[in-house]
């Protein structure tokens, strides 16, 4: 069986973004009420994109750099 905590690393940005079905959302829930390592993942990524986006609207973005940040996210297989 899978490591949950590696299924929730894999689920974050999904959820983090609003894009996983109704059952994968109560999963990953389920998991980060019951995890405080997960738990504490979540805020540090959730606080990180609220950084990104406030640096982002304060400052414009060279088209390079927006690339650069694109290619880093790691697609789900």
């Amino acid at each position: 069986m899978k490591d949950p905590c590696a299924h929730c690393e894999e689920m974050m940005q999904p959820y983090l973004d609003h894009v996983l079905t109704d059952e994968e959302m109560a999963e990953a829930e389920a998991h980060l009420a019951d995890c405080e390592l997960c738990r504490r993942r979540y805020r540090f990524e959730q606080s990180l994109r609220v950084y990104v986006r406030k640096a982002a609207s304060e400052e414009q973005m060279t088209v390079e750099l927006r690339q650069k940040l694109s290619a880093l996210r790691i697609p789900l297989e």
